[in-house]
């Protein structure tokens, strides 16, 4: 149990951690910093948050854990802000989905007082807000921990083990890996989806009253949050343009196939996107 942990910026993510770690009793105390009165007022009314604070600075203090759930443009100021305020060997995360300038900037700010170790749970919705937290968001979800070659060990094994207890299946690996593999398997699949719905906007508007489960499986993550968006994409651009550039090969293949009439082509590459679908996990 920790004696105090602090949460910055709660929105989903943030919310969700503050009533896990409450579920889970893993905390004496939870203080939330937001940035808006009205937030904090509301926030103070509920059982788990214990109080909450007016400034970052004020909100860490004596903290033994800091989870800083911010946008990911947000990240690197915040822990800036906070570094001089922190306890000793205080240990700070994030939530962030891109993690090689966050983790190295972090890491840099906190220079030797507390600990910064990047973090990323694969937890998520299409709806935005504290208001929509929920204790079980990171139960069996992937949560990446992010720490770099000469981050404390003992604090990586506790950033692992506070996500783990979250109910989180977590891999560590280096920043730059995570964010090759999160830039296909998520900043990718979102650029898809968003794209598919901004190409058929430009079509008769009624067509998607028409739309099955296919369409809506399909570009459900498309109702995101477009600025929140906007600034991961910014912050993982050069691994994203790589992703969009082999999916553009791909596709163009698919194209060349259907357009020659090789359907035993056509159909190797359905068969081969089954095939890996199918292999998904529960």
């Amino acid at each position: 149990m920790f004696n105090q942990i602090t949460i910055l910026a709660p929105g989903l993510l943030g919310a969700s951690v503050a009533r896990a770690v409450s579920a889970r009793g893993l905390a004496k105390r939870v203080i939330i910093w937001a940035r808006r009165p009205e937030v904090r007022v509301q926030l103070d009314e509920l059982s788990w948050c214990h109080a909450t604070a007016e400034t970052p600075e004020e909100a860490v203090a004596e903290s033994d854990l800091v989870i800083i759930a911010a946008p990911v443009d947000c990240i690197v100021r915040l822990t800036q802000q906070i570094a001089p305020h922190l306890a000793a060997n205080a240990i700070v995360t994030d939530v962030g989905s891109v993690k090689g300038e966050i983790s190295r900037l972090g890491h840099v700010a906190l220079n030797g007082k507390a600990h910064f170790v990047g973090s990323h749970p694969m937890a998520g919705s299409e709806k935005t807000g504290w208001a929509n937290g929920d204790p079980e968001l990171f139960t069996k979800r992937t949560c990446f921990v992010t720490p770099l070659p000469d981050t404390n060990p003992g604090a990586v094994e506790t950033a692992v083990r506070f996500w783990h207890d979250l109910g989180s299946e977590v891999v560590t690996m280096s920043p730059d890996a995570h964010d090759e593999i999160v830039a296909h398997i998520s900043h990718l699949p979102h650029v898809l989806a968003a794209t598919l719905c901004a190409y058929l906007q430009r079509k008769d508007h009624s067509w998607r009253n028409y739309a099955g489960g296919g369409l809506r499986d399909t570009t459900r993550i498309a109702a995101s949050d477009a600025k929140l968006w906007r600034t991961i994409l910014e912050q993982n651009r050069d691994e994203v343009l790589r992703a969009i550039s082999e999916f553009q090969d791909e596709l163009q293949s698919l194209h060349s196939a259907l357009s020659n009439r090789d359907y035993h082509e056509v159909a190797t590459r359905l068969e081969r996107g089954s095939n890996y679908r199918s292999g998904f996990r529960p």
